[in-house]
């Protein structure tokens, strides 16, 4: 028994009965690589070990481990009213965690619908968007569009929309009526940008194709990720994002950003939103929201959205969707808490000051073992490896492994390395998240 006084497993059959997501559930069982306790920029093993998180768990503890503030408001709330429902009733962390997210969106972004993780986000925002052209008279606007290479949770329509191939093999046909446009990714013009690259901006027309294909008045909504997390930090070319919100503006399609990565600071501002100057009519987020500590997600929708309900519903509920944790009085103050810090300790602020630096970091791998191309926006990073002969993903899970075994947490994705460390990273530990991965690619085959 450790002395925090949980039991950890000490023998891989201890391990059998979790069913472990997205794991190589064999090779993890046969090797073991547990975390015990966390702290600010660092989580701790069984044995002691302390391992630099390059990655904010998730893409999500954005103010670091073991935020005291956030653990207090969960206890205090825990002790006074641990749940309620918001099924015909309310309570007031609630409709204040979602005053104060409107607060910080830009735009008119100013309704907020609470869920328990970027898949239900996604589900969500797919659902008010198909039933948004339903109450309008639009009902022929069925037809959802992704893109390849997104990724928007695993739920049937997160996973529908999204373009990942190893996520929508397995599970047969999904939904009917969803088509995905090419993904911007293109080595041969784009390796080692710096920022956003040059060159793709009309890969975003690329929409219109389908457009032709479909026809404007069957297309609901489009959804993307303003910057791709999850399949290696692909970052959108400079326009791109501009000119596929003229086309959804042109065609009276709905255009949905995917922000469970990119919200709460990750690119330097609150949201891409900001960052590009780009206004969709949805935004789901998740992850940051909380800082982790208790899942929760919101999806943010225009004022035209939310009035057309009101608007067309002559009495009773106006949209048949919802979840028994939707707006959870745990992550609500949660949700409060993780804001106050991000505000007091300017930590969105403190990542745009960290851009540059984090960006000669990665760009110090530049020439290094196996590096194809380096990717980088606000505090993001991708690094993608040259793939094994006749064994892909092997040799990016080689130095996911070596990294570990040296002291740092980073994401694999195929083969790209992906960083996105808490924003209270300091200088000197971006130098040895970098260092490392360096030192770790000498040691790669």
């Amino acid at each position: 028994m450790d002395n925090d006084g949980f039991n950890y497993p000490d023998r891989p059959n201890d391990l059998d009965a979790f069913w472990m997501p997205f794991t190589a559930n064999k090779g993890f069982k046969n090797a073991p690589r547990l975390m015990a306790g966390a702290k600010d920029m660092h989580y701790f093993t069984p044995d002691g070990r302390k391992i630099l998180d390059g990655t904010a768990g998730l893409w999500c503890s954005n103010a670091g481990h073991g935020r005291e503030k956030i653990a207090e408001a969960i206890k205090k709330q825990a002790d006074r009213m641990d749940f309620a429902p918001n099924f015909q009733l309310g309570h007031p962390a609630a409709f204040e965690l979602a005053n104060r997210l409107v607060e910080i969106m830009p735009g008119d972004l100013n309704h907020v619908f609470f869920t328990n993780s970027g898949s239900e986000s996604a589900d969500t925002a797919l659902k008010i968007a198909l039933a948004y052209h339903n109450v309008c008279g639009n009902g022929s606007k069925t037809r959802l569009i992704g893109r390849e290479r997104g990724y928007h949770g695993t739920n049937f329509g997160g996973t529908s929309v999204g373009g990942m191939v190893k996520n929508r093999m397995f599970f047969g046909g999904l939904l009917g009526g969803v088509d995905h446009i090419r993904h911007t990714h293109d080595i041969e013009h784009n390796a080692f940008s710096k920022g956003e690259p040059a060159w793709g901006e009309h890969l975003a027309d690329d929409l219109e194709r389908l457009v032709q294909l479909h026809d404007a008045s069957t297309i609901a909504a489009v959804m993307v990720e303003p910057v791709a997390g999850s399949t290696g930090v692909l970052v959108p070319p400079r326009g791109y994002l501009k000119r596929l919100r003229e086309i959804c503006t042109k065609h009276n399609i709905l255009l949905i950003f995917d922000e469970v990565i990119t919200g709460f600071g990750r690119l330097g501002t609150g949201f891409a939103v900001d960052f590009f100057g780009v206004e969709p009519d949805i935004v789901t987020t998740a992850k940051g929201l909380t800082n982790a500590t208790v899942p929760m997600g919101a999806v943010f929708c225009k004022k035209k959205i939310y009035d057309a309900f009101l608007e067309n519903t002559k009495a009773g509920i106006e949209l048949f969707h919802g979840y028994t944790y939707s707006g959870h009085p745990l992550a609500a103050v949660a949700g409060i808490a993780t804001l106050d810090i991000y505000k007091e300790e300017g930590l969105f602020e403190r990542a745009a000051e960290l851009s540059s630096y984090w960006e000669d970091g990665l760009y110090s791998l530049k020439g290094g073992n196996h590096v194809i191309d380096l990717r980088n926006l606000g505090i993001m990073a991708g690094i993608e490896l040259e793939p094994r002969p006749q064994a892909p993903t092997a040799r990016a899970m080689e130095s996911f492994h070596k990294c570990f075994d040296a002291g740092l947490l980073v994401r694999v994705t195929g083969d790209i390395i992906a960083l996105s460390p808490p924003l209270i990273v300091s200088k000197s530990q971006i130098d040895e998240i970098f260092d490392t991965i360096g030192n770790v690619l000498k040691t790669v085959d």
